[in-house]
């Protein structure tokens, strides 16, 4: 709501394009909360970044998705947007894809573990496989001098009152887990069949 995810996505997605042969695209999830609600919360306008539509998904080789939190879980944006993408599961059209995770809090209790944890059962549901990122960010994760969002799930920050932006450290976590996964995204595909590269799969569905 206040860009600290857009933020965290512009470093992951520089992360991804040092990768030769991929290619990063930022997309947002249309916005489900009224205008006058916004207004209350002194949420700033949007960004250029386009809204995404669940059947744009199946063309992309992997994802890192992306959110703000809410007691600790997604919020019911991007939840929203996920239960729209129910066709996508019907018929397991994203199974076999890398997907990551990264997110925000507006403090230490808010879920920088509960929240990407719950969201893997997103993931589970539509085949996808989770790509955390682990402690490979080495000293980064165990970084005690200064607060420091982020997990071995994904990168993460935290918000406070919204003024609160993103960290050096905490960004260079995120363009971490852009290298990382398209690193990982790119022998996945190497490995595969080009001509049906979820030829292993059965997308039978309902």
């Amino acid at each position: 709501m206040y860009g600290h995810e857009e933020t965290l996505a512009h470093e992951i997605t520089r992360g991804l394009n040092t990768v030769e042969g991929v290619e990063g695209t930022m997309w947002q999830v249309p916005e489900t909360l009224l205008d006058e609600e916004l207004e209350r919360l002194n949420a700033p306008p949007k960004s250029d970044v386009s809204n995404i539509h669940p059947f744009s998904l199946p063309a992309a080789d992997g994802f890192i998705f992306g959110f703000p939190t809410k007691f600790g879980l997604m919020a019911s944006q991007f939840k929203a947007f996920l239960d729209s993408a129910h066709y996508l599961w019907k018929t397991q059209m994203l199974a076999g894809k890398p997907a990551g995770l990264f997110y925000s809090t507006n403090c230490q209790g808010g879920g920088q573990e509960t929240a990407p944890f719950t969201a893997i059962t997103q993931l589970v549901h539509h085949g996808m496989i989770f790509v955390p990122t682990g402690y490979t960010f080495g000293g980064g994760m165990y970084q005690m001098k200064e607060l420091k969002g982020g997990s071995p799930y994904g990168a993460g920050t935290y918000t406070g009152n919204g003024s609160r932006q993103p960290t050096k450290l905490e960004l260079e976590h995120a363009f971490h887990q852009g290298k990382y996964f398209a690193k990982f995204a790119k022998k996945l595909k190497q490995e595969t069949n080009p001509d049906d590269p979820f030829d292993f799969l059965d997308h039978r569905g309902y």
